[in-house]
């Protein structure tokens, strides 16, 4: 190979890989300026795919004996990179912390579509089995199955339904009822995140049968005048709990979404770049199932008045609304990419 055709090779395998060096370039920079913490989530995730690409075009570059600067450039690149993606490892604790403060609030606002699709679908779902089961009471026993209702039908007098939510002669059943929900809302939850990988298609029906059986209880309280009392013992710490169903979902959607619609990447790369992202969505919401279980082991324990369980409910809502809202983009908003 003349020097001519090493110079023309040269220049092409340059121009077809130069910019993604240069995004490289630049998140090294300001890792090694600013630290890993001035990176967003989005580019957190990319930065090892960029490593591991330079070090790809290194060993084609080597291979076919291009030019001396352009190793010697890439070779440089390449140990940079190494040092910000496998460097020293944060604290625990620290990670954690940041895990919290921006990363898990950022990465819901970037898949806010997906959330807003699967909180549709949940309370769709809520909606249709209250008045299905309002305008035929029979329909209860087809959306909440033995185990769900605990003994609860239509046929159960008004004062059985209140004992419920109430301690007394009921209290032992209301505990192993509350823990059964816990089980069967993380267990749904954790499976809509597991079935994006069947292209997403069963989440909608999971998350839409959660929603039915959770409408046709409700209508079943509200028919003997206890609808306000349903929802002051299901929301206090239902809201966090229905919430981490919601992201587990928007998570599994996020990965169907990916493996139907891969754009201009290849499926299993696409998968790879939205898989990180959707997992950070379930690994919230594990947290967010670790803070219902002690709101509904210990609040429901101590707590029996119906307007301060309303209440925080409300300061529950309030509380998630401004967390995924506002934490974190102040810090991030102005580097985050579109």
């Amino acid at each position: 190979m003349s020097a001519s055709d090493g110079s023309l090779k040269s220049a092409q395998f340059r121009r077809e890989r130069e910019s993604t060096w240069r995004e490289l370039e630049t998140l090294v920079d300001q890792v090694e300026g600013t630290g890993l913490k001035s990176l967003s989530a989005a580019e957190l995730n990319r930065l090892p795919v960029l490593y591991r690409g330079a070090v790809s075009s290194l060993s084609v570059a080597r291979a076919i004996s291009l030019d001396k600067g352009l190793l010697d450039y890439l070779t440089a690149l390449a140990g940079r990179a190494y040092l910000c993606v496998y460097g020293a490892k944060r604290p625990v604790a620290e990670a954690v912390i940041d895990f919290f403060r921006w990363r898990f609030p950022d990465v819901v606002r970037r898949q806010a579509l997906f959330v807003a699709v699967a909180l549709g679908i949940l309370l769709l779902g809520v909606l249709t089995g209250f008045h299905l089961t309002r305008a035929d009471p029979e329909r209860y026993y087809s959306f909440v199955g033995d185990e769900m209702a605990q003994g609860r039908s239509p046929a159960s007098s008004t004062e059985e339904l209140r004992e419920i939510l109430y301690h007394g002669e009921s209290g032992s059943k209301l505990t192993l009822f509350a823990s059964f929900l816990f089980t069967h809302n993380a267990r749904i939850g954790l499976l809509c995140f597991a079935l994006g990988f069947a292209a997403g298609l069963p989440v909608p029906f999971l998350l839409f049968s959660n929603g039915l059986t959770l409408g046709a209880l409700a209508a079943l309280y509200h028919a003997r005048g206890l609808g306000f009392e349903f929802w002051a013992w299901v929301l206090p710490h239902g809201v966090t709990e229905l919430l981490a169903i919601v992201l587990c979902a928007a998570g599994g959607l996020a990965v169907g979404a990916s493996l139907v619609f891969p754009g201009r990447h290849a499926r299993l790369h696409n998968l790879a770049l939205r898989g990180r992202e959707a997992g950070l969505l379930a690994a919230g919401a594990v947290a967010l199932f670790f803070c219902a279980a002690l709101i509904e082991g210990f609040f429901r324990q101590m707590v029996q008045n119906l307007p301060v369980r309303a209440a925080v409910a409300g300061l529950s809502l309030l509380l998630w609304t401004g967390y995924f809202l506002f934490v974190g983009r102040r810090e991030h908003g102005a580097r985050r990419p579109d």
